[in-house]
């Protein structure tokens, strides 16, 4: 189901990034450096595993996991959560929780882009990619 999703994705636009990284904490230079990079997102599928990686001029990160199994995280901003991933209506929803809070990380693919919804709270930034060719 999440092979859908297998590719090279390039962040085209963001909206609201910098109100979510502030509702999840993380300070003013690095808001600020985050927002100027353009990361380029690989999903690959081998058997029953995913892997999402991410690449950017700031950092550079890398998560593995089965759909369904909640696993442990480090995310780019230094949280240690426990993460579950899962496809819901064709979405790959990601949910990350971290002392008493939770954000939900939502992808959907629609031909050659890729839509990702970041919600924390009444924050909710929208990130839009293309495939690489």
């Amino acid at each position: 189901m999440a092979e859908a999703f297998v590719g090279t994705w390039n962040l085209k636009t963001s909206e609201k990034f910098d109100d979510y990284m502030k509702e999840l904490g993380v300070n003013f230079a690095v808001r600020k450096m985050g927002a100027l990079t353009k990361p380029t997102t690989l999903i690959s599928v081998e058997g029953d595993t995913v892997t999402v990686k991410t690449q950017s001029s700031l950092k550079n990160t890398e998560i593995s996991f089965k759909l369904g199994e909640e696993f442990d995280e480090t995310t780019a901003d230094d949280r240690k959560v426990k993460s579950l991933v899962t496809v819901d209506d064709g979405k790959l929803v990601h949910i990350q929780k971290w002392d008493g809070k939770e954000t939900s990380l939502v992808r959907e693919v629609n031909g050659n882009a890729l839509t990702l919804t970041l919600k924390l709270g009444e924050v909710v930034c929208t990130r839009h990619y293309e495939r690489a060719e």
